[in-house]
């Protein structure tokens, strides 16, 4: 006996990569729903070898669905999310609307899928955001290892993290640029083609921006609490996946020999790392992938028990879809969750 899944935001880039991936993964639904706004009702997205039409949000009724695979934004999360719970149907959300609610687990299924069995008190299970996804998953092991005590990062965000319209308008710059015609910014704040724009989300009192407070609440939630991390979000002019920098400083001493071989056996990342030309994993050849890929492990010489890292990973999918999934296959598999059907 199957689940019923829906997939609410199912016409944005991240809405597509979930079905995308419900489908790759052979995730085991009897049926999918596609959701999505009324202005979005009757447009036709792919899921596997199948064509799906979309219904509006308001029209779904969610007593006999099971999973609701959510990317539609922060509102809209708000809104629905407690009515879709209250049918007992588990959502995964990908905004950030739940996130920091202590009766909501976040989860990252590499780090912390324990957690997911909390679901039951509201039915929401949120997912982190894309740039704390892939960096939980590289610092879940080492902490384990060596004990983390204070991270900085400096993350490097492909415009795929701000919509299809971020999108849209990279491609429109670079264009225009190439036939000198005018650049006009109307996503972003200033020119992102052949720029970078040190500003993700909004200013904050202390001059942080909400992307860089997102990080550091969210690695301490799933994580550890103890951990102190700073960020520094930077937008670049690249399509997809997420980059960053990671600087660590432990409680314990552990080498880069020692960071690889752990990493290398540690579930959801790909170690990378020739100290020669190309030896490294690229922001590009992360795109499409599942891996949380790891380069340039070195020891940092200026702190004890230090190291410095660089972490890629597609954002569409670890950050957001692949991760939405993973967690449904974390209640299907530990056998928190059976098909209405079979009730």
């Amino acid at each position: 006996m199957g689940y019923k899944v829906a997939v609410v935001g199912a016409t944005g880039n991240v809405g597509r990569e979930m079905l995308s991936i419900l489908a790759e993964r052979g995730f085991p639904a009897d049926e999918v729903v596609a959701v999505a706004s009324r202005r979005s009702q009757g447009t036709e997205v792919s899921f596997g070898d199948k064509t799906l039409k979309v219904q509006a949000l308001e029209h779904v009724d969610f007593s006999d669905v099971d999973i609701c695979v959510m990317s539609a934004g922060g509102s809209i999360s708000k809104e629905w999310s407690p009515k879709i719970g209250a049918e007992k149907c588990v959502v995964i959300d990908n905004s950030s609307a739940w996130r920091y609610d202590e009766d909501v687990p976040l989860v990252v299924p590499e780090v912390n899928a324990d957690a997911a069995a909390g679901f039951t008190k509201k039915y929401i299970i949120a997912n982190p955001n894309c740039s704390t996804a892939q960096l939980v998953v590289a610092l879940k092991p080492l902490h384990d290892k060596a004990g983390i005590r204070r991270v900085v990062v400096s993350t490097y965000q492909s415009v795929s993290g701000a919509g299809k319209d971020a999108m849209d308008e990279l491609f429109t710059q670079t264009r225009a640029i190439f036939v000198s015609d005018p650049v006009e910014p109307k996503k972003f704040p200033k020119r992102i083609a052949f720029n970078l724009i040190p500003h993700i989300d909004v200013f904050m009192e202390d001059g942080f921006t909400k992307e860089e407070w997102k990080m550091t609440a969210e690695t301490k939630k799933i994580l550890d609490p103890k951990i102190k991390l700073t960020a520094t979000c930077v937008r670049v002019p690249v399509f997809i996946s997420h980059s960053e920098v990671v600087n660590i400083e432990f409680e314990n001493p552990i080498s880069a020999d020692e960071a690889r071989s752990i990493l290398r056996e540690a579930p959801g990342c790909l170690v990378v790392d020739k100290h020669e030309p190309g030896g490294y994993i690229t922001p590009y050849e992360a795109a499409g992938e599942d891996a949380t890929y790891i380069s340039r492990i070195r020891e940092d010489i200026t702190v004890e028990n230090g190291l410095t890292m660089w972490v890629v990973s597609d954002n569409l999918r670890k950050g957001a879809a692949l991760n939405a999934v993973q967690i449904a296959e974390v209640l299907i598999n530990r056998g928190l969750l059976k098909p209405k059907k079979a009730a």
